[in-house]
C-alpha cells in the first residue's frame, strides 16, 4: 500500500463527532479522507481544533500552520487557543483517537518515535502527552525501515514515548489490533497481494495471526 493507501485505512477508524489528533508525517494526510458525511474534529497541539484538509495553493495562509509547521486550513466553527489549552484537552482525556507515526514498535504495544540518539531532532512536542492521555492510539507507518529492518521488534531500541499503549498499526503490508489480555498484535487484514508469510518474514516481534486473514 502506499502512503495514501494507509491514509485512507486510517480513516476508517474516524467516528462522527470525534476529536482527533494526526501526528506530523503520514498521520497529517489522514484529513484528506475524512468522509464527507461525517464531522471530526481534528485538534492540533499548537492550539487549533477544526483543522481542514491541505490547502490549495491559492489556499494557503502562512500563519495558519498545524504543529509540524505544514500549512492547513479550518473549517467552519473552527477555534483558536493557546497550546497550553491545547495540552490540556490532551492531557485531560478529551481527545478520542490519535493517529501517529513511529521509528519502533515493542510487541507489547510500546512505541518510540521521538528521536534517535545522536541525531538533532525538535524535541518531544506532544507525543508522550497523546499516548498516555488520548482514549485510543493508531499507529502509521512503513513496516520495514529504510535499511529493511522490521519497525515491529520484541522490545523497542531507541528511546521510548509511551509503554503498552498502542491499540492498532496500519502498515503498508497490513492491518494489526492489539489484544489487550495477550499484550500482543493480532494480524487482521493484509494489504493487496500480501501474504501472511510475507508479514511474518519481516515482523522480528512475536505476533498472532487472527482468524479469516
Amino acid at each position: 500500500m502506499s502512503r495514501d493507501d494507509i491514509a485512507r485505512r486510517a480513516a476508517l477508524e474516524l467516528r462522527d463527532g470525534f476529536y482527533v489528533n494526526l501526528g506530523i508525517g503520514m498521520p497529517t494526510l489522514v484529513a484528506n479522507h475524512v468522509p464527507e458525511d461525517m464531522t471530526v474534529w481534528l485538534q492540533s497541539e499548537n492550539g487549533l481544533l477544526g483543522m481542514g484538509a491541505f490547502p490549495t495553493e491559492d489556499a494557503i495562509d502562512a500563519d495558519l500552520i498545524n504543529a509540524g509547521k505544514q500549512t492547513v486550513t479550518a473549517v467552519p466553527g473552527a477555534s483558536y487557543f493557546s497550546s497550553h489549552a491545547s495540552f490540556e484537552m490532551i492531557r485531560g482525556g478529551h481527545i478520542d483517537l490519535a493517529i501517529l507515526g513511529a521509528m519502533e514498535l515493542g510487541q507489547e504495544g510500546d512505541i518510540a518515535n521521538w528521536m534517535i540518539p545522536g541525531k538533532l531532532v525538535k524535541g518531544m512536542g506532544g507525543a508522550m502527552d497523546l499516548v498516555a492521555g488520548v482514549k485510543r492510539v493508531v499507529v502509521m507507518m512503513d513496516h520495514c525501515n529504510k535499511r529493511g529492518e522490521p519497525k515491529l521488534l520484541p522490545k523497542c531500541t531507541l528511546p521510548l514515548t509511551g509503554v503498552a499503549c498502542i491499540d492498532m498499526v496500519i502498515t503498508d503490508l497490513c492491518v494489526l489490533e492489539m489484544d489487550p489480555d495477550k499484550r500482543r498484535f493480532v494480524l487482521t487484514e493484509l494489504a493487496p497481494e500480501v501474504t501472511i508469510d510475507e508479514v511474518l518474514e519481516k515482523t522480528a516481534a512475536e505476533i498472532l495471526v487472527g482468524e479469516g486473514v
